[in-house]
């Protein structure tokens, strides 16, 4: 290709000969062409940039469903809000008694998003569970009962970070034993991210398993202080993560709080309306409002209700009429990760 970026198939001497006569319209046709091109060039460019600035103004939204496989009504509701609502991931609860339900079900769905929530805590009254890795490998983890400790601060008081590691490794490890794919990590009650030792954990096993770990770049001032390690570090780890091409998100939100539908409903409208560019993820906690989660947990309305906004098709043509775009942590990497290739 000559450097004038115009192509000359010349396949014998006598088809390159030019007179003068030729040669002056030939230089005029060639100056025409020149223009053409460079406007298109430009015309080009300027719609490359556009549309590059129009990507870079798209709101995206993870509608994301935690606690899967803590219950029989939770996995109800969250598998009928995946296959009938518009949950776009979960992430599942490894060490809870109805793990192998979900794990059945997710393991015959490769196509959904299933996210591991990595699990610390067992604070219902009632209704425990101990550690995957057994409560003899990891003794810090666990209370008097054998079961693992209620409250995040008796996590941070307790806990090894060696024994976290242990105890984190052998969830995530059983999930894939289990079949099924994995999208990403996270962490129930936000423990894992409470201190800058479990931090280190998370985000090592994240590189390891090549797995996206839930850390914001933008962090809620009203949650900052529970987490300064994670407020003081999270550049560092989010570096570490996007050079191994594992996105983070730019924004969270959760209301876990509310007694009342339609305030609830018009709630999540209203933060869904004045999302900011980026990726956000709104945290959702699914369940069935029946005899078995009413004796977990007193927040089975708000589960129920969940899962009830977020099977709603009028929900649904609102945030899509609001130009938001509904995506998985599946989708997030691959959005990523062709970024990169560029």
């Amino acid at each position: 290709m000559p450097i004038d970026g115009i192509r000359r198939d010349c396949h014998s001497p006598a088809m390159c000969i030019t007179t003068p006569r030729k040669l002056q319209m030939n230089h005029f046709a060639l100056t025409i062409a020149s223009v053409a091109l460079l406007f298109e060039a430009f015309a080009g460019g300027t719609n490359a940039v556009q549309a590059q600035e129009a990507t870079s103004q798209k709101r995206y939204l993870i509608v994301h469903s935690d606690d899967a496989g803590m219950s029989h009504s939770v996995n109800r509701a969250t598998i009928d809000a995946m296959e009938k609502g518009f949950v776009s991931s979960c992430s599942i609860m490894v060490p809870c008694p109805w793990f192998p339900e979900f794990a059945e079900w997710a393991k015959k769905h490769p196509e959904k998003d299933f996210g591991i929530h990595l699990t610390l805590n067992s604070e219902f009254g009632g209704y425990r569970w101990g550690p995957v890795a057994g409560k003899d490998k990891v003794p810090t983890l666990v209370d008097a009962d054998g079961y693992l400790h209620r409250r995040k601060e008796d996590v941070v008081g307790h806990a090894r970070p060696a024994e976290v590691e242990i105890e984190l490794r052998a969830q995530i490890d059983k999930a894939l034993a289990a079949g099924i794919r994995l999208s990403h990590l996270d962490t129930h009650m936000g423990t894992v991210v409470a201190s800058g030792d479990m931090l280190d954990v998370y985000v090592r096993l994240g590189l390891e398993y090549k797995l996206p770990v839930m850390i914001m770049r933008h962090i809620d001032p009203l949650l900052a202080p529970g987490y300064p390690d994670l407020v003081a570090r999270r550049e560092g780890y989010i570096t570490q993560l996007e050079s191994a091409g594992l996105p983070p998100i730019d924004y969270l939100f959760q209301y876990y709080d509310g007694k009342d539908h339609d305030a609830r409903r018009r709630r999540y409208l209203e933060t869904f309306k004045n999302l900011k560019p980026g990726v956000t993820q709104m945290i959702i906690h699914c369940g069935t409002d029946d005899a078995e989660l009413q004796s977990i947990t007193s927040s089975h309305f708000l589960r129920g209700d969940d899962a009830r906004i977020f099977s709603d098709p009028a929900v649904k043509a609102e945030i899509d009429a609001m130009g938001i775009e509904i995506i998985s942590w599946t989708q997030l990497t691959g959005m990523h990760q062709k970024a990169g290739d560029r």
